[in-house]
């Protein structure tokens, strides 16, 4: 015999109790006070629901007791207690004293476990520890981040929210609010209403945990606000019963449902079609069950029935009257029955088998052996399910993902649409088929529920202060870098090789390029170098041409050729900047320009000398003037180009020129470029280069008054102011560019004081050459200095 001891409403105990009548084979069952029992595979159905008499030992005699039988071969076995754990534990303390064998058949609650304080208590339900995580996985499966926690204030609640925030803390998922719920809420009236409003608590999604202690007081307070634009998630102990038959259940429509999986009882469907209170005359429940129910007559005298529909069935009624599904907590009785079954048959027959044959019948037995079977208990129930009563050993459940549709109202259907498994690999763990599920009314597409929009490719998260995880602005990443997936932390960024493209959700490689004469800035600079170097050779020819007149053997023809030759070599060194760089181009550059203009401007300086000494030196007998017919001045030239030569070698032979690329002056580009190697040595180069030109354009300056119809003192000043000032604008802006830009920068400073040198200095004489022959001529001479000039040059 195994007597069930709970306190739950007799609806729900008859729907238990039919739920588990076809079980107990070979064994006694008491329930309430009603006595259940099975006599060669009959169930004894006048003991069910009737008022049964006590008899004594003959059966006459006693007085009736209604709903309990005590018979003298009856003998309890086990309790079975029920679903809450308050009673669970004062029956197992009262038991215990007894070594009583209890087994629960709620929920598990960890509580019981303490096996010093509960040895005789079993406990038939699978653990819930995975329920937390199966909620997070549909959580993330949906891209929910921003939910909301309605959780009982007890001991169990606490454990799951404990579990739950881990679990959501590990995936990134915020909590919107918490909201904990006790009997004192309801019971002081105090539930708040903001919790309900999309103002004050803007998450879509709100996961509700109940157990059978709070399940009333949590549904009804939930559900007296209409909310239909939630998506409830809840665990199996929410049941549309619990909030009445009338109530409107608009607000949990679309509710998703964890609950314990299990495979159908063979015959059950069957037996609730079949079951009418014709079958089971003695048992009243289900008497006044059928009269409320199928507008039957119910006759006070004796109990029966009148009037009722000839086909009425329960599988007719809707569910919010019956519900034909399998709670967990009649599946855990069906469990039960069968352990304490397989325990007792298990135990009598080892007595068998240890007992001498053929001697008496067996010994009696006293519950408190059964406990040495059911601890060691393992078995497969006729289902297939395998069931273990030891906790060690228990098996966290695996759940079915029910969709709970109410409309039209009054529906109360709970549909299969997934299924989670926390023993399946990761990936697997979680099924569901979308195409089925019922959101709540007026929502058409999944909803959801997030604190901040999704951050798309090309942007980053930055965290809104003083608000959660969940909550922040998308910020476009910054150049060159990249975000290619949804709601980064950070930006990456691109190698050296790549670059971002516009979008910032991808890195494309980068084309290399150099200043090539293809391009129409190289072209551009190209034909201007060769038509200068062109023009300086015509004015070459020109003065070769016309050598013997006045105005070239005046200004010295052999530094206006050497000064032309250098400036075509500077206009052609130009030449070795553009085009693709190698080593001997990356050294020719800049030893090529650094000597021709040292030589270009070490002949301006020698003229300049020449001119002066022409006018200031003039006494005959004089040293200097010995010194100016010999073309002393002339070795200013070799000795110059000597000095600036030795710069270059010491710079080559330290930290020469080399080949570089440059991947960040040009977006999406890699320039080949020439580093300048040391950049002392080159700003030295340059600087001796311009300490040349600024004592050149010091000493012009000084002889620019000089009167003579051939004197270039003013010109060479000019060329000069002209050379200076492209050199001292070319250092801030070679340093402010970058790349090609930065090439051709130097190139078009070589060409502009290149030009400036040409066109200063052999312009005007050319002018005179071709266009005014008159004055290119030694009449008109007047004045003994210009006199004595001619006879010196």
């Amino acid at each position: 015999m195994i007597i069930f001891w709970d306190l739950i409403s007799h609806n729900e105990m008859f729907s238990d109790i039919y739920k588990i009548r076809e079980t107990a084979s070979g064994l006694c069952l008491e329930v309430e006070g009603k006595t259940v029992s099975r006599m060669e595979g009959n169930i004894d159905d006048s003991l069910i629901g009737g008022n049964a008499s006590a008899e004594g030992p003959e059966g006459k005699g006693q007085d009736e007791v209604p709903n309990y039988t005590c018979r003298r071969e009856s003998k309890s076995i086990a309790v079975l207690t029920g679903t809450t754990w308050e009673i669970s534990a004062q029956i197992g303390t009262l038991l215990e004293l007894y070594k009583f064998p209890q087994m629960t058949y709620g929920a598990f609650d960890p509580m019981l476990s303490d096996s010093d304080q509960f040895p005789s208590l079993y406990q038939m339900a699978p653990k819930d520890t995975s329920l937390a995580l199966g909620m997070v996985s549909l959580v993330l499966h949906f891209s929910w981040t921003w939910v909301g926690l309605v959780i009982a204030e007890n001991q169990k609640g606490l454990q799951f929210l404990s579990d739950l925030r881990e679990e959501m803390d590990r995936n990134r998922i915020c909590v919107s609010f918490l909201k904990m719920i006790s009997k004192s809420d309801m019971v002081s009236n105090r539930p708040t209403y903001d919790l309900w409003t999309r103002e004050t608590s803007p998450a879509n999604v709100i996961i509700i945990y109940f157990d059978t202690n709070s399940v009333l007081d949590v549904g009804f307070y939930t559900g007296q606000h209409l909310v239909t634009w939630r998506v409830w998630v809840t665990n199996s102990q929410w049941h549309p019963a619990t909030l009445g038959e009338n109530f409107i259940m608009d607000s949990f429509h679309g509710t998703l449902i964890f609950a314990h999986q299990h495979e159908e009882i063979s015959g059950f469907k069957t037996f609730i079609q079949t079951v009418t209170p014709s079958k089971y005359p003695e048992d009243i429940y289900l008497t006044v069950f059928w009269s409320m129910n199928f507008d039957c007559t119910l006759s006070n005298f004796d109990c029966t029935l009148k009037n009722c529909p000839p086909n009425a069935s329960l599988t007719y009624l809707p569910v919010s009257h019956f519900d034909p599904a399998m709670s967990d907590e009649s599946y855990n009785v069906y469990n039960a029955v069968y352990a304490v079954a397989h325990a007792l048959h298990k135990m009598l027959l080892y007595q068998v088998q240890m007992q001498p044959s053929n001697i008496g019948e067996p010994e009696g037995f006293s519950p408190w052996q059964l406990h040495h079977f059911l601890k060691e208990l393992q078995f497969t129930s006729p289902i297939g399910d395998h069931v273990n009563l030891d906790e060690q050993k228990k098996l966290s459940a695996e759940y079915d993902i029910l969709n709970f549709w109410n409309l039209p109202e009054g529906l109360r259907l709970k549909m299969k649409v997934g299924r989670f498994s926390p023993h399946a690999p990761r990936s697997q763990q979680l099924s569901l088929n979308e195409d089925i599920i019922e959101w709540g009314t007026g929502i058409t597409e999944t909803p959801r529920s997030v604190c901040s929009e999704s951050c798309h490719p090309g942007f980053r998260k930055s965290p809104q202060e003083g608000r959660a995880a969940c909550c922040f602005n998308c910020i476009p990443c910054p150049e060159n870098e990249i975000s290619n997936e949804t709601d980064m932390q950070q930006c990456l960024k691109c190698p050296g090789h790549q670059y971002s493209n516009i979008q910032r959700n991808r890195c494309l490689q980068k084309s290399v390029t150099f200043l090539a004469f293809e391009d129409p800035l190289g072209k551009t600079l190209v034909g201007t170098a060769l038509s200068l170097a062109i023009l300086t050779a015509v004015v070459l020819g020109l003065f070769v041409k016309h050598r013997d007149t006045p105005m070239v053997k005046a200004n010295n023809r052999t530094l206006s050729y050497t000064l032309l030759i250098s400036l075509i070599f500077c206009f052609l060194c130009s030449l070795l900047f553009i085009g693709l760089p190698n080593t001997a181009t990356c050294i020719l550059q800049q030893t090529t320009f650094g000597i021709v203009f040292t030589v270009a401007v070490s002949t301006i300086l020698a003229k300049t000398i020449t001119v002066v000494l022409a006018f200031k030196v003039t006494a005959p007998g004089r040293r200097m003037r010995q010194l100016l017919v010999l073309g002393a001045p002339n070795y200013i030239i070799p000795i110059w180009s000597m000095i600036q030569l030795t710069l270059c070698g010491v710079w080559m032979g330290t930290s020469p020129p080399y080949i570089d690329t440059d991947a960040h002056s040009e977006h999406g580009h890699i320039i080949i470029v020439c580093n300048k190697g040391s950049l002392t040595a080159f700003y030295c180069v340059l600087g001796y280069l311009g300490s040349l030109a600024l004592v050149s354009f010091t000493l012009a300056f000084l002889a620019r008054n000089l009167p003579d119809t051939f004197n270039e003192a003013k010109f060479l000043t000019f060329s000069m102011l002209l050379f200076c000032s492209v050199w001292v604008t070319f250092l801030p802006v070679y340093h402010s560019t970058k790349g090609k830009v930065m090439v051709a920068m130097e190139v078009f400073s070589i060409l502009a004081s290149s030009a400036g040198l040409l066109a200063c200095i052999f312009i005007p004489k050319c002018y005179i050459i071709l266009l005014r022959p008159d004055r290119n001529s030694l009449h008109g001479f007047r004045d003994k200095t210009h006199s004595d000039r001619k006879k010196i040059f």
